[in-house]
Formats: structure tokens, sequence, C-alpha cells
């Protein structure tokens, strides 16, 4: 167990930024956000939950593939580059560590996505547990642990220090790079702040939620269930829940003509607009709760069946917290359950 006193932290991640780049949660305005870390910003190390979530470091919402040149001699093309340098996110809770997992699935296991996994292969994850979560949180629902994250490096705050727990060979060559900030030391008063972390997870409101019939192979159970248009009809398709979710990986393909050629890029796109997948025989879900139920049936039970058994949620709490209308999973996962008792 490494131990560091809290009054190092700020010399810490200036020794850090300074070798590396390095994200962290820092305000902006009314929220906060992962940034790069310059030691002008001040660190939001307390908030439950980003505004966004870090996918946007392993999976940018806009992102250049390649540039077409034609003011030349013939026509040029030249790929983007991948990442090439190694940078740390500090500060990345269990649930998007388990988010990135699920992305992992889709962009590593099959196609490999080379953008997507130069980023990953060069991450370095410092995930914090969640000394304080809110009742927006229900991670513990989707198998998660808020006092035992994943990543590379898993870090408990204590009421004197932080505690560093080194998780992968990566982890490990980081907490070396790096000892001088550390002193071996005793695991008790971690283990004791996870238990402080379990106790008060265990009585958040959301806790209690039932995965029961969803998952793989509820497909014919669930798609035309009637409950779906009452669950859609204050559905906004706004899209705001797509953009906050950790696990939405959905993208479109676009040129931008400047003049002297063109560069292709991907940027964020979202199941619930009415051009999601359109094409020139039109769009195969015209109204909002085929999109709303496109949705959910993908966290809940296509996800599962597609991605070794990883639901397509983790729990974060986000979109709860930013959906206008309070139309969030979990809002669908009680609908479902409190109905069925009367079946």
């Amino acid at each position: 167990m490494k131990i560091m006193k809290k009054d190092r932290l700020a010399a810490f991640l200036q020794a850090v930024s300074g070798e590396m780049p390095l994200f962290l949660p820092v305000e902006k305005g009314e929220t906060t956000a992962f940034a790069r870390y310059t030691g002008e910003e001040t660190p939001a190390l307390s908030s439950v939950r980003t505004g966004i979530s870090p996918k946007d470091l392993f999976f940018p919402q806009c992102e250049t593939l390649y540039t077409i040149k034609t003011d030349s001699p013939g026509i040029a093309i030249a790929p983007a580059a991948r990442a090439q340098e190694d940078f740390a996110v500090f500060g990345i809770r269990g649930c998007d560590v388990h988010a990135l997992e699920v992305l992992d699935e889709v962009f590593l296991r099959e196609n490999t996505d080379t953008f997507y996994q130069a980023r990953r292969q060069h991450g370095i994850l410092l995930s914090l547990s969640c000394r304080r979560p809110d009742t927006a949180c229900f991670c513990t629902v989707f198998g998660n642990d808020p006092a035992e994250p994943p990543g590379d490096v898993a870090v408990t705050e204590g009421e004197n220090a932080w505690y560093w727990e080194e998780k992968t060979e990566k982890g490990r060559a980081f907490l070396k790079r790096f000892a001088s900030f550390f002193r071996e030391g005793d695991a008790v008063p971690c283990e004791e702040e996870k238990e402080k972390i379990r106790q008060i997870a265990a009585r958040l409101p959301f806790g209690n939620l039932s995965l029961q019939g969803w998952g793989a192979g509820q497909t014919a159970r669930r798609f035309e269930d009637p409950r779906w248009e009452k669950l859609a009809q204050g559905c906004l398709g706004c899209g705001t829940c797509t953009f906050v979710c950790p696990t939405c990986q959905c993208y479109d393909i676009r040129d931008y003509d400047t003049g002297r050629g063109y560069i292709h890029y991907r940027c964020w796109d979202s199941c619930m607009y009415s051009d999601f997948t359109m094409m020139s025989a039109g769009n195969n879900r015209t109204t909002q709760m085929q999109r709303y139920r496109q949705r959910f049936m993908h966290k809940l039970v296509y996800s599962v069946e597609n991605n070794s058994g990883l639901y397509g949620c983790v729990g974060c709490g986000r979109c709860v917290t930013r959906c206008p209308s309070g139309l969030s999973i979990v809002k669908v996962l009680r609908e479902m359950r409190e109905e069925e008792a009367h079946v």
C-alpha cells in the first residue's frame, strides 16, 4: 500500500504534468469536466461525477480520420496521427472505467479502431473511489463497487492521506516513476474508508433497482411491450442523455470542404435524433417512441448479447441529473418493474 500525505498532492500533480499530459476533473463554470492540468486549474476531485464523462479522452467528440488535399498535382491523402505519448487520467471514477470496458468491446474486440486503441494503450488510469456517492448513483446495480474502482492504480481518499494501490503493470511502473511522493504504509485505514463508502452506497435510493427480465434473450419479451408508449411520451429527442453517457458510442462520418481539399472526420451522434441513420429511403425509426425504445433496449438487452455480457449502463447517474424530462434509465427500470408486479 502506497500512501501520500494530502499536502503533497499539489506538488505531485505538478510533477506528473511536467512529464506527461495529465487530465483530471476541474471546475468549469457551474459544472466540472476533465481537462488538461497546467497548474492554473482548480481540481474538483470531490465531485462525484463530471458533467461530461472522460470518454472524450479516448473517443473524442470530434476527430479527424484523414485529410485530402486537392491543391497540388494529383490528390494527396494523409491519415491522421494516432496517439503516441503516455498520458495520465487522475480522478476517474470506477463507473467511468467500467464504461471504457464497454467501449473496449465495441472498438477493440473484432474490427479494431486504431485511434481508440492507441489512446487506450497510452492512457494511464488513476481511478478514484467515490467517498460520497450521491442519490443519483446506482453503479452497484450493474455490479460496480464504488469503493474498489478498477484502473491501473486505484486511489482512496482518507482524512489525512491518499492511499494508492497498483492494479496493473502499467500502474506499477507509474508509481515507481513517482516513488518520491509515496511511502509504504498500513492498509487498515484505507479498508476502513472503503467500508464507509459501501455503507453509504447500500442506503442510496436507486440501489434496489432490479435487472430481472432484462439481459440477453429478452428482445421478444420487451420489444413489443405497450408500456414504451407511455414511457416515451415526454421525450424531447434532445440527445442530452446520449452525450453525457459514458458508454454511448454512436457516431457520424462527415467531410469538411476546406477549399483546398477535405477533412474526413467523425463526430458523436445520437440515436434519439430523428435523422439518426437517415438514408435516401428514409429512417427505419419514424417515431420518438421507437427511438426511445431503441436506446434502452440497447442498454439493457442488445449490449448484453453483443458485448460479452456487459450492460450498456454503468449507473453513473448522469442521465438522471441531466434529462430535462426525467426519463432516465432509472425511470424505465422502475416503471417496468412496478407494473410487472400487477401482471
